[in-house]
């Protein structure tokens, strides 16, 4: 696929949004395509994401992660557990800039990278944590501290929930961002949700697809209700939670 102009890139960003029954305005993608430029430019450095094509970072990595918006209503502050090169929090953190985000992964040079973006683009809604993230859910300003938490392709879902749900408040919601095989993850997880007070609520999971040169991507976001406050003992420490999932 042709690399897009500036203005091919905000208008067809927009464009894709709006067939997801995403609202994206002018200024949002602006600071999108700066994020990509950024992302671009420092992928020449290190190894930040495998998705470079315009196209594909439009569909891939901004509207993949826009399309948690269905699932996110009010909430106030919102972590981003194992970020990566900041997705899915920093393209949502520029959607909701009302929304305090929390952006944590355990390598540093990511971090240096998305502190350059915050910086570029001056978002004040942003704070970046360089962290593991089962050391930092032990810690009180983190543990049971956000309205939700977000996390997309970090680990299978009985030893991500374990890294993510002691973030998350009593009622608040984990929103997991899955391939067509959530269904098999889930079924997988009962024994991690129980021990963890957690719940899926199947009936607001979100399912969607899209496709990108004759190939077709199923895609659900789980979104899993934090009934009670996590056990004392949870998360447990990496070498716990590889040896033994829950």
């Amino acid at each position: 696929m042709k690399s897009l102009t500036d203005e091919e890139f905000i208008t067809t960003l927009i464009q894709e949004c709006k067939k997801q029954n995403i609202e994206l305005d002018e200024s949002k993608a602006q600071a999108l395509k700066e994020y990509k430029e950024l992302l671009i430019e420092w992928n020449e450095k290190m190894n930040l994401t495998a998705i470079t094509e315009d196209y594909e970072v439009i569909i891939k990595h901004f509207v993949d992660c826009l399309e948690c918006t269905h699932l996110i209503s009010n909430e106030k502050k919102i972590i981003d557990v194992g970020t990566g090169a900041g997705f899915p929090g920093m393209p949502l953190a520029i959607y909701y800039p009302q929304i305090e985000f929390t952006l944590l992964d355990g390598l540093n040079k990511r971090l240096i990278f998305l502190e350059e973006v915050v910086n570029k683009l001056g978002l004040k809604n942003v704070k970046i944590v360089h962290a593991r993230a089962e050391e930092a859910a032990r810690n009180e300003e983190y543990f049971e501290s956000f309205d939700a938490v977000v996390s997309r392709a970090v680990a299978n879902l009985p030893v991500l929930l374990e890294y993510t749900s002691p973030y998350v408040k009593v009622n608040g919601k984990c929103i997991v961002m899955k391939g067509d095989n959530a269904k098999e993850e889930l079924d997988l997880a009962k024994n991690a949700m129980n021990i963890l007070k957690l719940k899926n609520i199947e009936n607001k999971e979100y399912k969607y697809s899209y496709t990108i040169n004759n190939e077709e991507y199923n895609r659900t976001i789980l979104y899993i209700e934090k009934v009670g406050n996590t056990p004392n003992k949870y998360p447990r420490n990496y070498g716990q939670i590889k040896k033994k999932a829950l």
